[in-house]
């Protein structure tokens, strides 16, 4: 499985891929650069990783999340290269068989993602800088993981 695309994300993608008659819950995430009052006019992030690494992470959360959730099923996406303000960056779909389930999974996938997945963010801004971002959003000199 490819968890990594430099394509914008489609959810229906990754719905189709967790549909199942068994699951009766279905939870989505959607993580989308924001240029908000605290990010002083982010006009895109870009993100970049050791692309090998980062799969095999991601393989490992999607088997977690299978074995501690049976009959649940897990499909997400994180995008690399430059993401516009406003369109998603990460996107995770969990379905399972009660609702209390498919969101429990949802929520464990990205906090585990933003936990152990070595993806680097760097705001660019409309003044033309570019600041790194570590994965607490505080702005810092070198890359952090994300």
């Amino acid at each position: 499985m490819v968890y990594l695309t430099r394509s914008s994300i489609s959810l229906e993608a990754l719905l189709a891929e967790v549909s199942s008659p068994e699951c009766g819950g279905t939870c989505v995430f959607l993580g989308t650069v924001r240029n908000g009052p605290e990010e002083k006019d982010v006009t895109a992030i870009e993100y970049s990783a050791y692309q090998e690494m980062v799969e095999g992470e991601l393989g490992r959360i999607v088997a977690e999340a299978a074995a501690r959730w049976p009959g649940g099923r897990l499909a997400l996406r994180h995008r690399l290269g430059v993401i516009p303000a406003g369109e998603a960056s990460i996107a995770i779909v969990a379905a399972a068989p009660h609702r209390a389930q498919a969101f429990e999974a949802c929520r464990y996938a990205i906090e585990e993602i933003k936990r152990r997945v070595p993806v680097w963010k760097k705001e660019l801004r409309s003044d033309g800088s570019e600041v790194w971002v570590d994965p607490s959003g505080r702005p810092t000199s070198k890359p952090a993981h994300v």
